[in-house]
C-alpha cells in the first residue's frame, strides 16, 4: 500500500461513522454543485504542473518579498495529481494548525480552473481527509454589502450560492476543523486582502468581525484553528508579504508545447471536428510567436476559437503573427451586427472596472439592454459560475485588458499627453499607473500602429482613423524617445513585447538598435514568449551580444535558441541548466551546436554560494573530463579553461562539509588567477583545508591573489601554508591572511619563506592573536606585510 493510500484509509477511518442527516443533506448538495460539468471550452481539462515556490526579497529599495524565479532545471515539480499535492502539502502541517497553501500565477495560466478542480476531486472521493470543501471566488466576497460577519454567514452566505444557515452542521464544522478545506479563488481581487496578517480579530468563532476581520482570523489562525485555506492569486503589489508566511507556495508553470497540442486535440474533439487537428496544428506552427503565447491556457484557448473559424476558409487562412492581430480576428466579425456605439460602451466598462481591479460587472453597468443581449451573445462576457444572473464577467482577463487597450485607442476623453504613462515602461514618481490590466500596453502598441484597416478600423470602422493617427504620433514620439539600454530587464522585455506588437518598421529598428551588448537578465522570468521575441530583436540588431541567462527560468528550448544564435558571442547560465542543455545536444548528435554552444558559454566570474554550486562546478568539470577522454582533440572547455576569478563563499556551517568537493577539481581551472575564501559569515575551512588546498599549488600556476581571511587557521595551517607557497613564487601578487587565529610561529614560518616570494607584493596579516609588537617586528623584517 502507497503511503497516500494509507494516510486516506487512516482519514477515512477516523471519520464518524454516522453523521446526522441535516450534515449528510448539506455534504450532498455541496457534491452535486462541485460536480457540476463546465459547458464549452471551459470544460476541456489539461492539467498543468505545479512547481514549488517560494519567496525572495526584491532587489528594490523597499526590499519587498516577491516569487523567486528558480532556475530550469532546479525546479521541484509536485509529483502526483490533486489528491497527491495536497496530501502531501498536509504532511507538512503541525497538529491542530491551520495550514495556508498558495498556488501563484499570471493570470490565464489555469489557477482557477485547477482550483475548481481541487472542488470537483472531492465531490468525487479523492480528497477523503477532508469532510467539507468550501469554494469562494473572492469576487463573490466583495460583493457582501453587510458591516459584520460571523464565521456561518462566510460559510453559508457569501459564497456563490447562497443558503440559509444550518447551526447543527455548523456545530459539525466546528468540532472538526481539521477536516475542512476553504478555496479562496483569484485572492488577489480581494479588496481587504491587504493586511491579513496584521488585522486585529478575537478568537471566538461566533463574534461578529468585518469580511477584512473574518479573513484576519482564519489567516492568523485564530478561527476555525485547524483547517487548511487553499488561495490562488496572481503575485500582484503587495499580495507577496501576506503569503510571506503561507506554509506551501505553489506556482502554475502553464501550458508546455506538448500540453498546449493535447488542448488543441481536446478543443477540436469537443467542437466535432476532430479532422481538422493536423491543419489546426499546422496553423498554430506557422506562426511560433502564438504558438511560445499558448504556453498560456488563455491564449491557446483563444487560438483554438480562431482556427477553427479560419479553417472553414480553406488551405490559404493562416493565423495572424501577433497577439493583438488574434483578439482583432476573434472580435472583428463580433463587432460586424453589433448595437450602435457597443463595442466602445464594453471597452469603456472594462477599462473603468480594470482601474478599480474588477472583472465581474452587473446588468445595471451596461449601456444598455442591447449591449449586455451582444456582449453576452459573443461570449464577450459570461455569467459567472454559481452567481446571481445579474453577475457577468469577461470571458478572459487577457480580453478585459484588450478591450481596455479599445477604450485608450478610441476615447477623446485620454489627453495626449498622458498616453504613454499607459504603456507602463517609464513609471511616474507622482501619480504612478500601476498596470493592473498588465496587458494593455502591448495591445494599444498593436492598434494604434498595424495597419488601421486590418486592426483598429476592423472593430471601430474609419471613423475612428483620425483619433488612432493622433495617438499614434504621440506615442512614436515617445517609443523613439525611449534609450532601450537605460531601462531595467522586465521593463526592457516589456518594450520588445510593445515593438513587435507595433509590426512597424521604425520603432523595431530604432528598439533593436538601441540595445546594449551587454544585457543582464540576472532574475528576470524569461517565458517563452519572452525569450522569442528577445530572439527576434538580438538577431536583427546587427551586432553581438553577451547575455547573462541566470535566474532566468528559461526552459531549455528557449535556451538552445537564444545561445544558438550567431550574434551571441557569450553568454552565462545556470550550470544545472548548461549540462542539461549538453546532454540533449550530445543526445540529439546537434554537433555543430553544441561545438558553439561551449565556446560561448562562460562562468567568469563565479560565486560559489551553496552546495549546489560546488556541485555544478564538479559536473562542468567532469564533462571536460569526460571530453577529453572521448575525443583525442577536444581540449579543455573554454568555461573551464578561461576561468580567472572563484570565489567560495558558503558560510561557516556548509564551507567545511563542501570545501574538500572544491579542491579536487581546482586544478582543472588552470587560468585561475584570483581565489577568494573569505566570506562575511566566515567559511572556516581550517588548518585542514588550508592542508589540503596547499597541495593545488603546484597546478595553479596563474594564480596571482589569494585571500584566506576569517577561515579559522592556527599555527598548523599557517605552517603548512608556507611549506607550499614557493610553488606559486612566480605569480601570486597578494595574499591575504587577516584575522585568522595564527600566533607568533606560524607568523615566522610565513615570514622566513617572503625572500622566495619574489613576486609577491602585499601579505596581509593582522591576527588578533599576535601582540602588536610582533606585527611591528615581522612588517621592520619585510615591508610587504601589511597590517590593514
Amino acid at each position: 500500500m502507497s503511503p497516500t493510500q494509507s494516510r486516506a484509509v487512516h482519514e477515512v477511518s477516523s471519520k464518524p461513522l454516522k453523521w446526522p442527516e441535516s450534515v449528510e443533506q448539506f455534504c450532498s448538495s455541496l457534491r452535486d454543485k462541485y460536480q457540476a460539468e463546465l459547458a464549452g471550452p471551459e470544460g476541456i481539462l489539461v492539467e498543468v504542473e505545479l512547481v514549488k515556490a517560494r519567496l525572495e526579497r526584491s532587489s528594490g529599495k523597499n526590499q519587498e518579498r516577491e516569487l523567486a524565479t528558480p532556475d530550469w532545471a532546479e525546479r521541484q515539480l509536485a509529483r502526483g495529481g490533486l489528491a497527491e499535492v495536497l496530501g502531501a502539502a498536509g504532511d507538512c502541517r503541525r497538529p491542530r494548525e491551520t495550514q495556508v497553501i498558495a498556488v501563484l500565477g499570471k493570470a490565464g495560466q489555469g489557477k482557477s480552473r485547477w482550483a475548481r478542480e481541487v472542488s470537483r476531486a472531492w465531490a468525487c472521493g479523492q480528497l477523503p481527509q477532508y469532510d467539507f470543501v468550501f469554494y469562494f471566488p473572492c469576487h463573490c466576497l466583495d460583493r457582501a454589502k453587510g458591516d459584520t460577519y460571523r464565521l456561518q454567514d462566510l460559510l453559508f452566505c457569501l459564497g456563490p450560492q447562497p443558503q440559509p444557515v444550518d447551526e447543527e452542521v455548523f456545530r459539525h464544522i466546528l468540532r472538526r476543523p481539521d477536516r475542512v478545506l476553504l478555496i479562496l479563488d483569484a485572492f488577489e481581487g480581494l479588496e481587504a486582502q491587504d493586511g491579513l496578517l496584521h488585522s486585529a480579530c478575537g478568537p471566538v468563532s461566533t463574534e461578529p468581525h468585518s469580511l477584512r476581520g473574518l479573513l484576519a482570523g482564519l489567516f492568523q489562525r485564530k478561527l476555525l484553528r485547524g483547517c487548511t485555506l487553499l488561495l490562488t492569486a496572481r503575485p500582484w503589489g503587495r499580495l507577496a508579504q501576506s503569503l510571506s508566511k503561507a506554509d506551501v507556495l505553489f506556482e502554475v508553470a502553464g501550458f508546455s508545447a506538448e500540453q498546449a497540442k493535447t488542448y488543441v486535440t481536446r478543443y477540436l474533439e469537443r467542437a466535432g471536428a476532430t479532422a481538422c487537428r493536423e491543419r489546426a496544428l499546422a496553423l498554430l506552427r506557422g506562426q511560433p510567436f502564438l504558438l511560445s503565447l499558448s504556453h498560456s491556457p488563455t491564449v491557446c484557448r483563444a487560438v483554438c476559437r480562431l482556427s477553427e473559424a479560419l479553417l472553414q476558409l480553406g488551405d490559404k487562412a493562416e493565423l495572424p503573427s501577433t497577439l493583438t492581430g488574434l483578439y482583432v480576428g476573434l472580435l472583428g466579425p463580433a463587432t460586424r451586427d453589433s448595437p450602435p456605439e457597443a463595442l466602445a460602451g464594453l471597452a469603456r466598462l472594462a477599462w473603468e472596472l480594470g482601474r478599480r481591479h474588477r472583472g465581474t460587472l452587473q446588468d445595471s453597468q451596461f449601456p444598455s439592454a442591447a449591449v449586455r443581449a451582444w456582449a453576452v451573445a459573443k461570449g464577450l462576457v459570461q455569467p459567472v459560475p454559481g452567481a446571481p444572473d445579474v453577475e457577468l464577467a469577461f470571458s478572459s482577463f487577457l480580453l478585459q485588458c484588450f478591450l481596455g487597450a479599445v477604450w485608450l485607442a478610441l476615447s477623446t476623453e485620454i489627453k495626449d499627453k498622458e498616453l504613454p504613462q499607459y504603456l507602463a515602461l517609464t513609471p511616474r514618481k507622482k501619480r504612478p499607473y500601476d498596470n493592473w490590466l498588465e496587458g494593455v500596453p502591448r495591445f494599444l502598441a498593436g492598434l494604434l500602429f498595424q495597419p488601421h484597416a486590418d486592426c483598429l478600423g476592423a472593430l471601430a470602422g474609419p471613423a475612428a482613423a483620425t483619433v488612432g493617427a493622433r495617438k499614434q504620433k504621440v506615442l512614436s514620439r515617445y517609443l523613439k524617445g525611449l534609450q532601450p539600454g537605460t531601462l531595467r530587464a522586465g521593463r526592457l522585455l516589456e518594450l520588445l513585447h510593445c515593438a513587435h506588437e507595433a509590426a512597424d518598421a521604425a520603432i523595431w529598428q530604432h528598439v533593436v538598435q538601441g540595445l546594449p551588448a551587454r544585457l543582464s537578465f540576472l532574475g528576470t522570468r524569461l517565458t517563452p514568449p519572452n525569450t522569442y521575441v528577445l530572439c527576434s530583436a538580438l538577431a536583427a540588431a546587427g551586432q553581438d551580444f553577451s547575455l547573462d541567462l541566470r535566474s532566468t527560468g528559461i526552459d531549455p528550448a528557449g535556451l538552445g535558441s537564444l545561445v544558438g544564435l550567431s550574434c551571441v558571442t557569450h553568454f552565462r547560465a545556470s550550470l544545472s541548466d548548461m549540462v542539461g542543455l549538453w546532454e540533449s545536444l550530445q543526445q540529439r548528435g546537434e554537433t555543430k551546436l553544441l561545438r558553439a554552444v561551449e565556446e560561448k558559454f562562460t562562468i567568469e566570474p563565479f560565486k560559489a554560494k551553496s552546495p549546489k554550486d560546488v556541485e555544478d562546478l564538479g559536473n562542468l568539470v567532469q564533462i571536460q573530463r569526460t571530453r577529453n577522454s572521448s575525443e583525442d582533440t577536444a581540449g579543455e572547455l573554454p568555461a573551464v579553461r578561461d576561468l580567472k576569478k572563484l570565489e567560495f563563499a558558503l558560510g561557516s556551517v556548509l564551507g567545511p562539509q563542501a570545501f574538500p568537493k572544491l579542491v579536487r577539481i581546482l586544478e582543472a581551472f588552470s587560468s585561475l588567477q584570483h581565489l577568494d575564501l573569505d566570506s562575511l559569515s566566515e567559511n572556516k575551512i581550517g588548518d585542514e583545508g588550508v592542508e589540503q588546498l596547499s597541495a593545488t599549488f603546484p597546478r595553479l600556476r596563474a594564480l596571482e591573489t589569494l585571500n584566506l581571511s576569517q577561515n579559522s587557521i592556527t599555527d598548523v595551517g599557517a605552517c603548512k601554508l608556507a611549506e607550499a607557497l614557493p610553488s606559486l613564487a612566480a605569480s601570486l601578487l597578494r595574499l591575504s591572511l587577516y584575522n585568522n587565529s595564527i600566533c607568533d610561529m606560524g607568523a615566522e614560518s610565513l615570514a622566513h619563506v617572503l625572500p622566495d616570494m619574489v613576486s609577491l607584493r602585499v601579505l596581509e596579516m593582522w591576527m588578533p592573536t599576535i601582540p602588536f609588537g610582533v606585527h611591528e617586528h615581522l612588517q621592520q623584517l619585510d615591508s610587504r606585510i601589511s597590517l590593514r
